[in-house]
Order: C-alpha cells, then sequence, then structure tokens
C-alpha cells in the first residue's frame, strides 16, 4: 500500500473511532508570494511549551478557571495544563483571544483531539490538509497539538484580516460557510456563554475588533 493509500485509510479510521466533527472547512484559495511567505513564516516555529506572560497573575488565574471548565472536556488534569498552555499561548502570538479559541475548538471538534470531518478536516482546530502543503512541510503533524493550534490561528489570522477585522466574514471563512449565520453564531454564543473570563466580548455585527486579545 503506498504512502499516500494509507495515510487516506489512516484518517478514516480515525474518523470512525473519534468521530466526525462538524461539517465545514477551510476552502482552497491561491495566495499570493508575500501572504503565502508571511503565514508560512507563522507556522514555521513551533518550539514553545509554555503560555505566554505565564507567570502574569491575571494568566495564571486564567488557567485555573479554563481548566475547571474544561475538565468535562479534557479529565486528565495534566493534558488539560498542557492544552490550556497552548491555547494561551498560540492565540496570544496570533493576536486572538483565547477564550474566542476555545469556543471555535468546542463547536469544531468538542475538544477531540483526532476528529476529522467529512471534508477532512483534521484536529482540534479542524485544519484543512491542503494548509500543510500550502504554507508548511511534510513534518508537521495537524493531529499534534501545537502544530494543530498554530495552524488554526494563524489561519484565523489570515482571514480576519481579509475580511478588515470583521468576526463574522472571518468565521463564516474559517468553516467554509461565507455568509451564514449558523457558524458564526455558534462559536460566538460557546464564547459568550462557556469561555468569557472577564471582559464579555462583543457582538459579532457592529464592531471590527471583537475577537483581539484582551489588552492590545
Amino acid at each position: 500500500m503506498s504512502l499516500a493509500k494509507h495515510g487516506k485509510r489512516l484518517i478514516w479510521l480515525l474518523a470512525l473511532t473519534a468521530g466526525t466533527a462538524l461539517a465545514g472547512a477551510q476552502k482552497y484559495e491561491p495566495l499570493s508570494a508575500s501572504v503565502r511567505a508571511q503565514l508560512s513564516k507563522a507556522v514555521a516555529d513551533l518550539g514553545r511549551d509554555q503560555a505566554a506572560f505565564a507567570d502574569d497573575p491575571f494568566v495564571k488565574a486564567w488557567l485555573a478557571e479554563m481548566s475547571r471548565r474544561l475538565a468535562a472536556y479534557i479529565p486528565d488534569p495534566e493534558y488539560r495544563e498542557v492544552f490550556l498552555n497552548t491555547v494561551h499561548y498560540e492565540a496570544t502570538r496570533a493576536g486572538l483571544d483565547p477564550e474566542l479559541i476555545l469556543a471555535l475548538i468546542e463547536v469544531e471538534s468538542g475538544f477531540r483531539k483526532y476528529a476529522v470531518s467529512s471534508a477532512l478536516a483534521m484536529g482540534f482546530m479542524q485544519v484543512m490538509p491542503f494548509w500543510v502543503d500550502l504554507i508548511g512541510t511534510r513534518e508537521h503533524n495537524l493531529f499534534h497539538l501545537r502544530t494543530n493550534l498554530r495552524y488554526g490561528c494563524t489561519i484565523l489570522r489570515h482571514y480576519l484580516d481579509i475580511e478588515r477585522g470583521d468576526l463574522f466574514r472571518a468565521l463564516g471563512r474559517y468553516n467554509g460557510s461565507l455568509g451564514r449565520a449558523e457558524y458564526p453564531s455558534l462559536v460566538y454564543n460557546a464564547w459568550r456563554n462557556r469561555w468569557t473570563y472577564g471582559i464579555t466580548p462583543v457582538g459579532l455585527k457592529g464592531s471590527k475588533n471583537p475577537i483581539l486579545r484582551k489588552g492590545t
């Protein structure tokens, strides 16, 4: 069996065992050379294992509270700590609110590491495999926690930039349902109702910067 066929078979086996994720996925769009280079640079360095500003009292309190909320999805406390540190770091690195990323992951994969959608989007943030060929390298495994979150946050940041800060449209692009309200509303409601810590997010429409990290 060829490596390509083996890879496809593995993906389908994982889909059967992990359950399919929410339908929808990013759609391939040609990128200019400059944008492609920028995104490639963004996903290149994956070597970090601590939350951004991990010694900050607010971040410590945030990690503790989010760990409590996340326990129903990820029972292992050690893995939960690693997961939340990674979410906080990758979201902050991309200029996004970590709580938004938690909401997006809830909607996309239900916090299942090996979730695979009907469109073959993979992992926590349901990243389409074409992104690895487009901006990454063959060594990038989309089921790896940090790799998946780095790609997902980079892609959402890219869509946000394309849409000039419009969260509704950026989320639509991320899910491959641009212009439809269902997916952005699901993410926003999860963000507002289950993952907000401190400042309540503004609405999906009428604000151009609702998903920037608090304090930026």
